[in-house]
């Protein structure tokens, strides 16, 4: 089933100027960047657009698709990142924290009145606030990325984001096969690292590599 705005309309029939559905991608991953996406919508929210749904469901090609019409859907939408330096420094939820934040200041620049909506985060810790000197009205609510318009639309919107960065990547610094496996740990992945050694790309402390 594809995700509805019932939950963005709640939240807005309870008084939350704007609802920013907010997700993230590339946490898994060896190599590049963790993304958040970041998709505003308010009462004047038209129909989600038809086929639009969590990014993981919907192979590649598709998601290229679909991505324009969830950027044109929602009424604002960013993408923060956080390097592989700064997961590496920081640990992975302080990184996605800080992604997280980014994405926000790019909302905020654009006149979102992010204090008085409600952030629709995908899953069930509030990473978000652990970044932020001011806390935000986060609901977290797992699933979201496959029942929460607004959650899909950033979740489309941050993956096809991460997935050009690499593919771009991949023909920087080939050997990786970064523009098939983005990154993630791939038998071709972890045997070209064994070969040619880790990149600036890469996330040694998740190699288990100091030096």
């Amino acid at each position: 089933m594809d995700p509805t705005l019932d939950v963005e309309l709640a939240l807005l029939a309870a008084g939350a100027t704007c609802v920013i559905g907010c997700d993230e991608v590339g946490r898994g991953a060896l190599a590049g960047p963790v993304g958040v996406g970041v998709a505003v919508v308010d009462a004047s929210a038209t129909p989600f657009p038809a086929g639009l749904r969590d990014s993981k469901m919907l192979s590649q090609p598709r998601r290229e698709l679909l991505a324009p019409l969830a950027v044109a859907w929602a009424l604002h939408s960013a993408v923060g990142l956080a390097s592989a330096q700064e997961v590496d420094e920081l640990g992975i939820i302080a990184a996605l924290g800080l992604a997280g934040k980014r994405a926000l200041s790019r909302l905020h620049a654009a006149g979102v009145d992010i204090t008085g909506g409600v952030v629709l985060l995908d899953g069930n810790d509030d990473w978000l606030n652990k970044a932020l000197v001011t806390p935000l009205n986060v609901v977290t609510r797992i699933r979201a990325d496959q029942d929460c318009a607004s959650v899909a639309a950033a979740s489309v919107i941050a993956k096809v984001h991460r997935d050009a960065l690499m593919i771009e990547a991949d023909a920087v610094t080939p050997g990786y096969e970064w523009a098939g496996n983005k990154g993630y740990g791939s038998a071709a992945h972890m045997g070209a690292i064994a070969l040619l050694g880790p990149t600036v790309l890469h996330r040694r402390s998740w190699l288990k590599i100091t030096a």
